[in-house]
């Protein structure tokens, strides 16, 4: 594979025009390190976009069913990264999709145990790829999905595999040095410019630029929306906020007065959804706890079931006012242990990634970084997940840079022909 691939697969549905720009963004990658070849020649459509027949084949049930995986993996992974007392913010869909696409390059156990923690039905399922472009189908937001391979020349990467993801998930291909500081400031420009600014740095959390790596793979998702009823700024002021630990802190909160919303009630808690755009497909659910249930005592027993249920008994109320937090947080983690605790221990320790490459990987290292802004006009978040696989590091090297003893001997008898110290190699 010699020639520079096209521009990078995107997907927009465009809404209503806003001068405040608030989004959802969820930026993933996956680093392959080792040494080789490339096989096999770019897939996909023209321009890198999702197959059209692949996107219009997800059933309603279908799309409910990916989902279904992408909430019961990501509730049980934000409850594994979650520490007492500590913002976390975690991107349940950046996680799944980049352990799809390293799942369809895995086989055996190792392929076994990330189809039953993602939820699929084998490690070639194709669901989360045509959720993704069920997920752009609405013009009452922006909603922008972009996917490229970053390509080191020489490493032996399966054709189907390649294919595969070129052609199920809209991925073009661009060769690069990895080794290079051009090639990471390349994939930064590509993310941020995708992610309107929101990550503007990725290369070096993946370890970048490294001459080991042979691959980079990117999923970019942009959310522009805004609140269906905003939040007037003449309304925000400071009030106090009790702490975990029973302290009162003041802090700038949003207030609407005679709110018409959605609310319902759980096992110690209440939900409400404050929706974005006209449709309101899009909506943020705020938790709050009952007055005598600790927030980490709610997170210990929150999963998808428990979630989706006061999500289903949604009703619409009208309160006198709604008074909501205008924050901004930022998170990460190194998610390998957690991974493992979940079941994905064989990606870890030397699982089966032949399907990938013939060299057979393995996944060393996954970490996810993610920022969430709130305020008068919406949403604005970005996710950054990524994933690199390593080949066998071979034996440490041996270097005599220090004072050092040898001997002459002979293996026969065990002999000590000679003996010596070396403290200066010079003389």
């Amino acid at each position: 594979m010699t020639r520079a691939a096209p521009a990078a697969a995107e997907f927009r549905a465009s809404g209503r025009p806003h001068a405040w720009r608030a989004g959802l963004v969820v930026a993933l990658a996956l680093v392959l390190v080792g040494c080789g070849g490339v096989v096999g020649q770019p897939g996909g459509g023209a321009g890198g976009a999702v197959d059209a027949d692949l996107a219009g084949s997800l059933s309603a049930e279908d799309a409910a069913t990916a989902a279904d995986g992408v909430n019961a993996f990501g509730f049980d992974l934000h409850a594994a990264v979650a520490e007492d007392g500590d913002n976390t913010v975690t991107s349940p869909l950046s996680a799944s999709v980049l352990l799809a696409m390293v799942a369809a390059g895995a086989g055996g156990d190792n392929a076994e145990e990330m189809v039953d923690l993602l939820g699929l039905d084998g490690p070639r399922d194709t669901r989360y790829a045509a959720l993704l472009a069920d997920l752009v189908g609405t013009d009452d937001v922006t909603l922008a999905i972009a996917n490229s391979l970053w390509a080191a020349e020489g490493y032996p990467f399966e054709d189907d595999y390649v294919s595969f993801v070129q052609e199920t998930y809209g991925a073009t291909v661009d060769e690069v040095d990895l080794g290079s500081q051009d090639a990471a400031d390349a994939i930064d420009d590509w993310v941020g410019e995708r992610t309107e600014g929101l990550i503007d740095e990725i290369a070096a959390d993946l370890g970048l630029p490294d001459p080991q790596a042979v691959l980079v793979l990117l999923n970019t998702v942009y959310f522009m929306g805004t609140w269906t009823t905003a939040f007037d700024e003449d309304d925000t002021r400071e009030t106090p906020f009790a702490l975990a630990g029973g302290d009162e802190v003041d802090v700038p909160t949003m207030h609407r007065r005679d709110a018409e919303v959605e609310t319902s009630f759980g096992d110690g808690f209440q939900m409400l959804r404050l929706p974005y755009g006209d449709d309101e497909r899009f909506g943020m659910e705020v938790l709050l706890p009952d007055e005598d249930v600790a927030l980490d005592e709610l997170l210990d027993d929150l999963d998808a079931d428990v979630w989706a249920n006061a999500v289903d008994g949604l009703q619409p109320a009208t309160f006198s006012e709604i008074a909501l937090p205008r924050f901004e947080l930022e998170w990460d983690a190194n998610l390998n242990e957690v991974l493992q605790s979940l079941g994905m221990v064989s990606a870890f320790s030397g699982g089966d990634f032949t399907p990938m490459s013939p060299a057979d990987p393995f996944l060393d290292t996954v970490v996810q970084k993610t920022y969430i802004r709130v305020d008068e006009a919406g949403t604005e978040a970005a996710a950054v997940t990524g994933g690199a696989m390593a080949e066998s590091a071979g034996p440490p090297p041996f270097r005599v840079d220090r004072s050092f003893a040898f001997t002459v001997s002979d293996r026969e008898t065990g002999a000590v022909l000679f003996l010596g110290s070396v403290h200066d190699p010079r003389g």
